[in-house]
This record gives structure tokens, sequence and C-alpha cells, in this order.
């Protein structure tokens, strides 16, 4: 009986026969076999529409399906096919040098048994496998390890994996192979962002981590805008517990601030840099602080006992006329008027200056004092005035000039100084004082009294 063959082409020798051969043959088949296992073969691929057709050759070593390795080489300038024989069963290495970005199919010679392909750009290796099947023996891809394994190449969904500390390139992109974010890499870098997640009820947090104080920049690209909130309800910015809340700009750099005061009643404190100004549609907003009131001598009244004049005294026909009280200088003067100070007052000393003009060319000093007292619901007004607070000004030397003080130190109003109530004031010329050397009637056209204020209104 004569010997038969393998489909990979291994001789099978009948009992009895090829007589002192059984070496030789043995020794090719185990060649063979070891071809099989481990050889390689570089396989020019036919640039033709022709497949070019691997081959198993019968008990020899010369067939080009009967490597484990098989290179494709060879310039390509079209889709290619490469051929195994009907009835192989086997797994081979295949690797991709072809040139040219083209296909190369791998398939049965003949039937409709599945099939490989190395896409136009794939120039790597492939495993595959061939199932022998008779008439549609069909070439399948196999899986390196475990169904589901990450390759370095291969495109995989991670579902429920943990990544420890991975390293992760310049960027990650989305479904569609777009980019989703982009990485920089600093040198020694200590400080990085860590974010968690959060139970019902609260949100996410993204925080920076690493050195004690180390801040979050948001940077928009050329003119565009940092947006915060939904679009679909108003966004609120908070800090985090009971915190103020404090905007500035360059990291306070010479900046203003604006301080949101965490805290029942808190108050909003607007901090202009410098001589800076808070605005509104590019107009100053008036803040509380220091305001004046002014009070002429027309709504003054000369005292009772050691009064003033009250005068009214012409300059030129038509020019102004000048309403003055009028203070000799040979006794003390005085007059009175009273005011309501708004509620927004706060109630502390109050500073002033005189208006006034000379009678005469004389030079001298002349001392003005004011003294004020406050009375409210049911007081008295049969009361002292409180401490004067006296001003020297030196006369001008030209009658009917105006000068106007220097501004007086603080006067401390007599009573309990509170919302709702009258302050009455007495001016008068301390013309008894020793310093007081101004010769002639000094003519007060009014005051101006400076106050300070500590709420925006008088609500």
């Amino acid at each position: 009986m004569a010997s038969t063959f393998t489909d990979l082409g291994l001789e099978l020798m009948a009992t009895g026969e090829n007589a002192g051969q059984w070496g030789t043959k043995t020794n090719a088949n185990l060649s063979l076999i070891e071809q099989l296992t481990g050889g390689y073969n570089s396989q020019a691929v036919t640039d033709s529409g022709t497949p070019t057709a691997l081959t198993i050759a019968d008990g020899a070593l010369t067939g080009t399906a009967q490597q484990r390795v098989i290179e494709l080489t060879g310039s390509i300038s079209g889709s290619r096919v490469v051929t195994f024989p009907l009835l192989t069963e086997n797994f081979y290495i295949i690797k991709n040098s072809t040139s040219g970005t083209q296909t190369v199919q791998l398939k049965a010679v003949s039937g409709s048994g599945a099939t490989v392909t190395f896409a136009t750009t794939d120039k790597g290796y492939k495993l595959i496998y061939l199932d022998g099947v008779a008439t549609n023996t069909g070439v399948y891809e196999a899986t390196v390890g475990a169904t589901g394994d990450v390759t370095l190449t291969g495109t995989q969904t991670l579902t429920n994996k943990t990544l420890t500390a991975p390293k992760i390139g310049t960027s990650i992109l989305d479904t569609n192979g777009n980019e989703l974010a982009l990485l920089t890499a600093t040198s020694s870098a200590v400080n990085e962002f860590t974010i968690a997640n959060a139970s019902t009820g609260n949100g996410p947090t993204l925080s920076a981590t690493g050195e004690t104080n180390v801040g979050i920049n948001i940077k928009p690209k050329g003119t565009g805008e940092t947006v915060f909130g939904t679009g679909a309800a108003a966004a609120t910015l908070t800090t985090s517990g009971a915190n103020d809340l404090v905007l500035d700009t360059n990291s306070g750099t010479n900046s203003g601030t604006i301080t949101i005061t965490d805290g029942a009643a808190g108050a909003i404190n607007i901090a202009p840099n410098g001589a800076g100004v808070a605005q509104v549609g590019g107009s100053a907003i008036k803040v509380a602080g220091k305001e004046t009131m002014w009070i002429p001598a027309s709504a003054m009244y000369a005292t009772t006992t050691a009064g003033a004049e009250a005068a009214q005294i012409e300059t030129t026909a038509l020019r102004p006329d000048m309403k003055v009280m009028d203070f000799a200088d040979t006794a003390d003067d005085h007059a009175q008027f009273s005011v309501a100070f708004p509620k927004s007052w706060n109630e502390g000393t109050i500073t002033y200056q005189c208006f006034w003009t000379p009678s005469t060319t004389n030079t001298g000093d002349c001392i003005f004092g004011l003294q004020g007292v406050a009375c409210g619901d049911s007081d008295t007004i049969d009361i002292a005035f409180g401490t004067a607070v006296n001003i020297t000004d030196a006369g001008i030397g030209t009658v009917e000039d105006q000068q106007v003080s220097a501004e007086s130190s603080a006067v401390t109003i007599a009573g309990s100084p509170a919302v709702d109530q009258q302050t009455y004031f007495q001016i008068f010329r301390d013309a008894n004082a020793g310093g007081d050397t101004y010769t002639g009637v000094a003519r007060l056209l009014g005051i101006k009294i400076f106050f300070t204020t500590d709420a925006a209104n008088d609500a």
C-alpha cells in the first residue's frame, strides 16, 4: 500500500513500505514539522489581478504555506488577494510588509469561507486560524489572550476597570476621535486637581491640591468668557462654609475689592483702589461718610441777650446783596439756628467753616466760636450748650472780599444726640478774647457744617 499525505504535507507510510527509507522519510517529516511550527517564509505578493497562491508540497519543505511565520512583501498598486489551499487546518503569524496603501485579503483558494483583510495602513502582524472545512475553508483572525483584553493598537471600551496611576499622553479623545481634553505636563509639578464625587444632595468637587495655598486658574482663550450656570436658571456664585466672598482683579494687585460679608445682616463692602471710586453706569456711587450742610446767615436769628445784628448789605446796585449777621469788635455777639440732622448721621462730633466778609481793611485775627445741644421728644429746651470750639481767621484786608476760614476741630454736641432730635447751635464772635485783634464788624455770611453718615439713606 502506497504512502498517503496529510493536508499539511506530512507523509504517512503504510506498513511494510519504503523498506530501508524509514529513517530518511521520518527525518523529512520531522523537518517539516519543525518548519510548520517555527519556520519563516518571505512571500512576494503578485501585483496583478491574479491572487498569490500559497502551496502545500507533500513530503517536501518547498511549500509556501508550510511555515509558521509568513511575511508578505512586494510593492502593490491595488487591493490584492493571498490564498491558502483548501482543507488547510493550522494557524499562522502573517506580517504585512507590502508597500503602498492597499488592502491585502487572506482567504482559501476557493469556496465562500471567512476571510481576513489587512487594512490599507495596517502594516503589522495578524494571528490567523484556518478551520480546514472542506470546500469552504474559513480564515479567522485569532484573539491573543482572553476575549476583551486591551491591546496596544486596538480600540477597546473599558467598563468597570480600575486604572491605578495611569500615565496619559497629551490628549483625551471622545467617542468620535475628537479632542475632549488636552493635557500639558509641567516638569517637577507638585500641584494638581483632585476630583471627588458626592452623595445625594451634594455637588461633586474640583479641588486644587498640593502645596498649602494653591489657586485654580480658569483661562478662556482670546476674548472668550468664563460662563457659569445652566442657562435655564439664575446662576449663584457662593463660598464653601461661613466665609466672606471677595472679588478682585489680578490677584489684588492695584485692584479694588467687593466683599460680600457672610452672616446675618451682612454688608456688601465696595472698596476702590487708591483714589478710585465706586460707580454705577459710569457715575460715582454716593456712599456713607463725610457730608456737608450749608447754614446761611438768613437762617440765623440774633439771640435775645447779646445778640448779633441781622443786616442786608448792598455792594453795587444790582450786584449781589449780602445777607449777614454782623458781629461787633467791642463785645461778644451771638446768633443761633437749629437743624434736624438726617437719620443717617452717625450722631458723633461735627466740624464747621465760617464764610464771612470784613467791613474794614484791618488784617487782625477774628475769632468765631460754635457750640450745640441736641433735644429729643419731651426733652427740655432750656438746657446749656456744649463746649464751644473756636476758629481764628485773619482779616483779608479788603472790604467786601469773600473770606473762608479753615475747618474747625471737632465740636461735641451736648445732650444725647439720637434719631429724630432737633439740634440747636449758637455761633458767636469771641471779641473779648485776647486773641481777637480784628478791628471792625465781622459780617458772617453763613457756616458750613461737616458731619458723618453711617447709613446709605434715612430709611
